[in-house]
């Protein structure tokens, strides 16, 4: 079935398969499915007894940032030496200790990168500096001649790919054919650079994940022999799963079955490099450092080809959510955001995990009420034990960390549309304008508001929401036409007496009171008037903080219909609720004459 509305779509209308619970009504669709192969009909899985389900993430892995070669790769617009250079310095001020800072011989930018380093003193000592180089010699010669002169520890990445398809579409070799040329280009590497004391070398048969285990491990085992690994010069394997094919699982137990069968385990770094094409990239990075990875390649925010390299930014913050210190600065996730961005030239998706614009915001009623009260938890506990709010176990609801941490504040913690409720909303006006609603107003309150975005249909803004409360309950009614013009109250040792005058419709009514404040008295001169408040209770707060705030008294009382609330403003406190009263008699009478 098509419709007009989506003309190219075709509703699922095949028979429902017939092992389906009665509960599922979905059909067989149109969508070429079985074109497609699965992982284990293209590449052989070990099976072996698995230890990673029982492992737990304990320590950070050695982050490896990737944002200057591979990322840069992905650009439509690669970045220039100014923007390299900024997103450099990033990421060594968030303290990233090995960081891949291009491809010397694929462009003259990347070269030139490459000796800013060496001749520019841009990378503290303790940071390791990686270059990626093709097993071809001539660009592993350019490569070399690249780092000449750098006194960081420096790391050759070489890699070539290994699956398949890869072996006989792309670069038309057999097994052992391809092996030979990988074993080739790392005699090169070595004979170039294995007398550099500073030199480390890394190689990535691309497209592991799609490769035979054991053909891998027989290269793999042939190159750290032919650079001589030992634990005090390891080399570093890296296993990409640059195209991803299947659940996370599967990579977890290619990564398992790399770390308990190469040789020389002792003198290997354990890399992985995942790509996100299933949208899994960071939970196989994850599996993987549980299964026995202990560098991860990636970049921050997950710029790369196709759906992009793993975050490793969202990586690390996973691990901060958890309790385990993932070794970099995230204090200020917006500055980093905004110098990504700017390298880059990609806008950060706003729901993008811990740095997105909208992750730690709250739209839903239920949502908002559960942040406002654990809020209010959060503070109350904090000073019952005598310690500062941030130094606290975290457990508010709907929040995995805490936003201070990354450097956000709680402004943008809940907002308000057609689906807020009247915890988010209260919070706003707090948050916003100190005002502390009472519960029975906040519901009224609610539907105001509820009127307000149903009827734009756009999101309140703090500004929004207090244009709504003084029109419900600040403005007193024009056209209701009653004013206090004067009040006085005189005391004496044995009694008090408050003169009251009010202007009703345009006449002055001036009134004695004995014996009584001046709000009672103002209500019983309205009383007299025939304009009868009938007061449930009256709440103090105030607008703004400091110096500069005022008053806000909210004042309940009841009508015909139930209860209603009215405001008053002002610097004085008495001022503010004698206003108060007025707007309810204001109110009060222009239902009367309504």
């Amino acid at each position: 079935m098509t419709t007009t509305s989506f003309p190219r779509l075709s509703t699922p209308a095949g028979p429902i398969p017939l092992q389906a619970p009665f509960w599922n009504r979905q059909r067989h669709s149109s969508m070429p499915s079985h074109r497609y192969r699965d992982v284990y009909s293209r590449v052989e899985v070990p099976q072996t007894e698995r230890d990673w389900p029982a492992n737990r993430l304990t320590a950070a892995p050695l982050w490896v940032p990737v944002d200057l070669r591979d990322g840069n790769q992905a650009l439509a617009e690669p970045m220039d030496p100014a923007r390299k250079r900024r997103f450099f310095e990033l990421m060594v001020t968030m303290g990233y200790k090995e960081i891949e800072v291009g491809y010397p011989s694929a462009s003259q930018t990347d070269y030139d990168f490459v000796r800013l380093i060496a001749e520019g003193g841009i990378a503290p000592d303790d940071v390791t500096v990686v270059v990626f180089t093709p097993a071809r010699r001539d660009l592993i010669e350019r490569t070399v001649a690249s780092i000449q002169g750098i006194a960081n520890p420096v790391v050759i990445h070489m890699y070539t790919a290994t699956a398949p398809t890869w072996r006989s579409m792309v670069l038309g070799r057999e097994p052992e054919d391809l092996k030979q040329l990988i074993l080739a280009g790392g005699r090169d590497v070595w004979e170039l650079a294995g007398d550099m004391p500073n030199v480390r070398f890394e190689f990535s048969p691309e497209v592991f994940n799609l490769t035979e285990p054991d053909y891998v491990i027989e290269i793999c085992d042939a190159m750290t022999a032919l650079w001589h690994a030992t634990p005090e010069r390891p080399v570093i394997l890296n296993l990409p799963a640059t195209v991803e094919v299947a659940t996370p699982n599967v990579y977890a137990d290619q990564i398992e079955y790399m770390h308990k069968n190469l040789a020389r385990r002792d003198a290997v770094i354990l890399s992985v490099h995942p790509h996100n094409d299933r949208g899994t990239g960071i939970a196989c990075a994850e599996l993987a450092v549980l299964a026995g990875a202990q560098r991860v390649e990636g970049c921050i925010f997950g710029n790369g080809e196709r759906t992009g390299n793993v975050d490793i930014a969202t990586l690390a913050l996973n691990l901060h959510a958890q309790g385990v210190d993932p070794m970099i600065d995230f204090s200020d996730i917006d500055e980093i955001r905004r110098t990504v961005e700017h390298c880059n030239r990609i806008e950060v998706h706003a729901r993008h995990p811990y740095v997105g614009d909208l992750v730690h915001t709250a739209f839903s009623g239920t949502h908002q009420d559960a942040i406002k009260k654990g809020f209010a938890e959060h503070r109350t506990r904090a000073a019952a034990e005598g310690r500062e709010e941030s130094e606290i176990e975290w457990r508010v609801p709907y929040l995995p960390i805490d936003p201070a941490d990354i450097g956000r504040d709680y402004d943008a913690v809940i907002r308000v549309n057609s689906q807020s409720g009247k915890g988010g909303i209260a919070y706003v006006l707090e948050t916003a304008f100190g005002i502390e609603l009472p519960r029975r107003l906040q519901i009224d309150f609610a539907r105001h508001v509820q009127q307000h975005t149903d009827t734009t249909g756009t999101e309140a803004t703090a500004a929004d929401l207090w244009k709504v409360f003084e029109e419900a309950y600040l403005r007193a009614d024009v056209d209701a036409g009653i004013a206090i013009t004067s009040h006085d109250t005189a005391e004496t040792d044995r009694d008090s007496r408050t003169r009251i005058t009010l202007r009703i419709d345009g006449r002055e009514h001036t009134s004695a009171h004995r014996g009584c404040g001046p709000v009672e008295a103002l209500a019983a001169a309205l009383e007299a008037q025939s304009i009868r408040i009938d007061v449930v209770g009256l709440h103090q707060t105030s607008v703004g903080s400091g110096a500069d705030s005022e008053a806000l008294t909210l004042l309940e009382h009841r009508t015909a219909d139930g209860g209603a609330w009215s405001a008053g403003r002002d610097r004085s406190v008495l001022s503010a609720t004698l206003s108060a009263v007025i707007a309810a008699a204001n109110r009060i009478r222009a239902d009367q004459t309504a």
